[in-house]
């Protein structure tokens, strides 16, 4: 074996195979050296490739570890199915622990409320004034210890003073969720539009979200409309992305 490709090959196979599960270490590099017969440069470069990739992190006083691949489903249109809260109890992200077979209980997710000046971004959403008041409901979810991502929901005053939306306990907005607390209301949700992008996390996001080096962030607004095209939540969520695989389900347009 010769190059760096070859050996990250044979590497990556091995990952893939499952002889290096998630979360464990692969051997020292002057012994992938030894077991390949090439020099501490050429398995670096190799190592490297794989962690660009994805496959593998560095952590300091561990070596290189394998990154812990055990995506959850984040379903798509589905998730936010009336059947489900409209006339059940299931909210979106417990729509996508279901389908991805894992426990979950209420205070998973937790979140801050408060009435903030609406950001150039929001206030152009709602059609507002910048600085103009809206109620920001900060969440973050979590998978047993890990955090998987966060949700941070905007809606205006009129829409939601007094209700449990801008209530701080943890977990969803009652039963159904903040989407039944707006039926409530009178804005029953009726259709909306995701847009998802990647990037490089920033500090703050590596930290909220326990990233490891190198880890990408999925980012997903939302705009959520009654019949009558009224904006009734802007939200902006930010993933990390080895958690999760999107699945979109969806009958092709004429």
């Amino acid at each position: 074996m010769s190059g760096y490709r070859d050996v990250a090959a044979s590497l990556r196979e091995a990952i893939q195979q499952g002889e290096y599960a998630p979360g464990s270490t692969l051997p020292k590099q002057d012994e992938l050296a030894t077991r390949f017969g090439v020099n501490i440069k050429t398995v670096r470069q190799a190592v490297g490739l794989l962690e660009v990739e994805g496959l593998v992190t560095p952590i300091r006083r561990r070596g290189t570890v394998v990154r812990e691949r055990p995506p959850m489903k984040r379903l798509g249109v589905d998730r936010y199915a009336k059947k489900k809260w409209k006339y059940g109890d299931t909210v979106a992200f417990v729509a996508d622990r279901e389908a991805s077979g894992r426990p979950w209980k209420l205070t998973d997710q937790t979140q801050t409320v408060s009435l903030v000046e609406a950001d150039p971004e929001v206030a152009a959403a709602f059609g507002i004034e910048p600085k103009s008041p809206v109620y920001e409901r900060a969440r973050t979810v979590r998978d047993g210890d890990q955090p998987t991502h966060t949700l941070t929901s905007y809606y205006l005053p009129e829409h939601v003073e007094g209700t449990p939306l801008v209530d701080p306990t943890p977990g969803p907005a009652g039963r159904g969720g903040g989407f039944a607390v707006l039926t409530m209301q009178g804005y029953e949700p009726d259709h909306m539009t995701e847009t998802i992008c990647a990037r490089m996390p920033t500090p703050e996001e590596t930290q909220a979200l326990d990233l490891l080096t190198g880890e990408p962030v999925m980012i997903l607004t939302r705009r959520t409309y009654t019949t009558n095209d009224v904006i009734i939540e802007f939200a902006r969520g930010v993933h990390a992305a080895s958690r999760f695989s999107w699945t979109y389900d969806f009958k092709l347009p004429d």
